[in-house]
């Protein structure tokens, strides 16, 4: 059995790390988990390329793709069916392949909620979330589950976050969208959730230190200076890695079928190889 994860870039994903991980714990010897470099435009050449998913004797047989950068919402109108978790966000992070037909599912909202939980961060009663794609409209689901119906979106140019906004709309969240030049947002918020790319948060780390609680989706490298802001503050800061882990071990139950996920040959096996790789950088 065939599985890969598929964006640009791609490069530096770590989900092969995490799902080989699972595979050689859960003793899937016979599968594998590879990771394709694929744009919006090469997407509808991938997915079809991978059927049929159960062929004859000899072809590959695909149990399912995780999906990055720029894929998630790109994915949508390609899939037989949806999932309501998927459908709420407009996004999809996981594709399975069952029965020759193709189901979306997302797996960043429950990433996100268990992530929380981990780290003890008690539901919030007010929240910020930074940035406007696929990975913001997953926290405003996870928050949401969380019990909570309004938040601010802070956003580089609001006039970028209309998808995010109606995904607002659809999970019953009442949104405040602002610039970045407003970042008083943040005071007085419980929690702030940056999906900004690449340590984008870190032009705001002085400001960011007077929260409560940061969870800051980078994982590498890490701490980001804005999650060490807050930690110096005294404040509670969550990882991408752990989002990243358990979106992953989700997918590993989705595309197995099978139960009992071991979380934590995935975890080991994850920070094996982020200290690897920052001994050779």
């Amino acid at each position: 059995m065939r599985a890969a994860v598929v964006g640009s870039p791609i490069g530096h994903s770590l989900s092969p790390c995490l799902h080989r991980a699972a595979y050689r714990a859960m003793g899937l010897d016979a599968w594998s988990y590879e990771a394709f470099e694929c744009d919006e435009a090469g997407l509808v050449g991938m997915l079809e390329a991978l059927r049929p998913v159960r062929g004859e004797p000899g072809d590959d047989v695909w149990a399912g793709l995780s999906l990055t950068m720029p894929l998630k919402r790109a994915v949508l109108p390609l899939l037989d069916t949806v999932s309501e978790p998927a459908v709420e966000v407009g996004g999809a992070n996981t594709v399975i392949f069952r029965d020759g037909r193709r189901h979306g599912d997302n797996t960043d909202v429950y990433g996100i909620e268990r992530a929380l939980a981990e780290a003890g961060v008690p539901a919030p009663r007010s929240a910020a979330v930074l940035g406007g794609g696929a990975t913001a409209a997953s926290a405003l689901a996870a928050l949401r589950n969380l019990g909570l119906y309004s938040a601010t979106l802070l956003v580089r140019d609001s006039a970028r976050a209309g998808e995010t906004a109606r995904v607002a709309e659809r999970l019953g969240v009442a949104l405040a969208v602002e610039t970045f030049d407003k970042l008083d947002a943040f005071t007085g918020v419980d929690l702030v959730v940056s999906t900004l790319p690449g340590g984008a948060a870190d032009a705001f780390a002085d400001r960011l230190a007077c929260v409560p609680a940061l969870f800051d989706v980078i994982y590498a490298p890490w701490p980001t200076r804005a999650a060490s802001a807050v930690q110096a503050a005294g404040g509670t800061v969550i990882g991408g890695f752990e989002m990243l882990l358990h979106q992953a071990v989700r997918q590993v139950e989705l595309m197995t079928g099978q139960a009992g996920v071991p979380v934590e040959a995935m975890r080991e096996a994850g920070e094996a190889e982020l200290r690897r790789r920052t001994a050779l950088s």
